[in-house]
């Protein structure tokens, strides 16, 4: 059987945390639904051979139910931290924008401990500015594998794309300059290709519009929309359809000024339906300037 939605979000829920109670008012909650549609869901994965209740609200995936997560699992994730992060100056004149400590931490290590938690071993970082400094990650995170962007100067992030093309299917890709706060975002599977956004009156920043759920339009500024953080997952048959595309925008004329999302979102919007994966305001923040950065750690002074 192959699993809706509703049956996903419970079973990933419950892997996540076997060893944690589970009321059906909690998972309600959790995944904004009805108390009707959990009962009906965990019944139905129950019956299925895929949860086994051990009374009193607690659950345990069985061997069924992970052969019938394990088409959504993801494979790899993949950093994207080739720039040179102009808007950080003075702080990035000697040290990449991701490897910057907030509060005592790394930015990228907010974002890595978080891809590791989940599960997720297989792990790039595409580096190109002081890139010989992210070495200083191998100590604690040994499993990592660089590529080196030469184009980081005189291509836009597509150009990092353009190198990780071929690494698509069932990974995250994620930008190295986001502090993460709430771990759980990254999970250990995925239901479908989806952005990172959250809910807004109105933003200045990059945001996308949807239509019945899917991203409809990409634009800088806007209101009613979702403001955009830079984390998305793509599911094997939409990283396969990115290669070709990627290839395709980053060729053409004016293409490497361009911003790797533009390929899904702008460029080649009718490949693809990528959902809005909702965040709330605290889970995750961009720092894009050095003032942003003083505001977060006031220990970097006026």
């Amino acid at each position: 059987m192959q699993l809706n939605e509703y049956q996903f979000e419970v079973l990933v829920r419950i892997e996540r945390y076997q060893d944690k109670k589970h009321s059906q008012r909690e998972l309600a909650d959790l995944l904004d639904v009805s108390l009707g549609v959990v009962n009906r869901t965990i019944k139905e994965l129950v019956e299925a051979g895929y949860l086994v209740s051990k009374g009193n609200s607690y659950y345990e995936v069985s061997e069924e139910g992970y052969k019938a997560l394990e088409p959504y699992k993801v494979k790899r994730a993949i950093f994207m931290a080739a720039g040179f992060g102009s808007r950080m100056v003075p702080v990035t004149l000697n040290t990449p924008k991701p490897l910057i400590q907030v509060k005592g931490k790394r930015i990228i290590d907010t974002l890595l401990d978080a891809v590791i938690d989940a599960g997720i071993e297989d792990i790039t970082i595409v580096r190109g500015y002081l890139g010989e400094q992210f070495d200083l990650l191998l100590k604690k995170y040994p499993m990592l594998k660089f590529i080196e962007n030469p184009t980081y100067n005189e291509a836009n992030n597509i150009g990092s794309a353009y190198l990780l093309k071929d690494m698509m299917e069932n990974a995250y890709v994620l930008e190295s300059d986001l502090v993460l706060y709430n771990p759980e975002i990254i999970r250990k599977y995925e239901y479908s290709t989806n952005y990172l956004g959250m809910k807004v009156d109105r933003t200045d920043d990059w945001c996308f519009y949807t239509t019945k759920g899917y991203i409809s339009k990409l634009a800088v500024g806007g209101e009613n929309c979702h403001h955009m953080f830079g984390i998305s997952y793509w599911t094997a048959e939409d990283g396969k359809k990115m290669s070709k595309d990627i290839e395709d925008v980053y060729l053409m004329p004016g293409g490497k000024e361009k911003y790797w999302d533009e390929v899904a979102l702008r460029e080649c919007l009718d490949n693809y339906k990528v959902r809005v994966k909702p965040v709330k305001e605290g889970d995750i923040i961009e720092i894009d300037t050095f003032n942003e950065l003083k505001a977060v750690d006031p220990s970097y002074g006026s």
